[in-house]
């Protein structure tokens, strides 16, 4: 794994080369063939996934069907660096594709190897999640549509 593809992805796009290189120490690389998959719904989440290349198709047992893609230089799953909880949908290879796992266990040794990495990761994840909440604001307050009582 070569730390400088980390780049490519947003999340850690305003990392360093050390903080690259730290990083890429943890990550786990799974290929997978296409049709299988990279979690299950309701699965416990074990952390960050990077989808390096193919795509990954991701299906809901709630909706019954297929509510997206992701592609390559995309990522799932970083509140499950930080949080327990089960995975809200399956996410199958659409082709054969290669992931990088960061798992949730490897943040201790992050957080004693390189503190600063450790904490600009924290950082990039609430970044993102911030994100992520003030958009769904948003999206509530412009469907409210002002038909009740006010």
């Amino acid at each position: 794994m070569r730390p400088e593809r980390l780049k490519r992805f947003s999340l850690f796009a305003e990392f360093n080369e050390e903080d690259r290189d730290a990083l890429v120490e943890l990550l786990e690389e799974r290929r997978l063939p296409a049709g299988k998959s990279a979690f299950r719904e309701g699965s416990e989440a074990e952390g960050l996934v990077l989808l390096v290349e193919g795509r990954l198709k991701l299906k809901s047992r709630r909706t019954g069907g297929v509510i997206g893609t992701i592609e390559a230089c995309q990522h799932l799953g970083a509140a499950s660096l930080f949080a327990l909880g089960p995975r809200e949908v399956t996410a199958l290879a659409d082709g054969p594709c290669t992931i990088w796992l960061l798992p949730r266990s490897g943040l201790p040794r992050l957080a004693d190897d390189a503190p600063r990495t450790a904490f600009r990761l924290a950082e990039a994840v609430a970044s993102e999640l911030a994100g992520l909440a003030r958009r769904g604001v948003r999206a509530a307050i412009d469907g409210e549509g002002g038909d009740g009582d006010e």
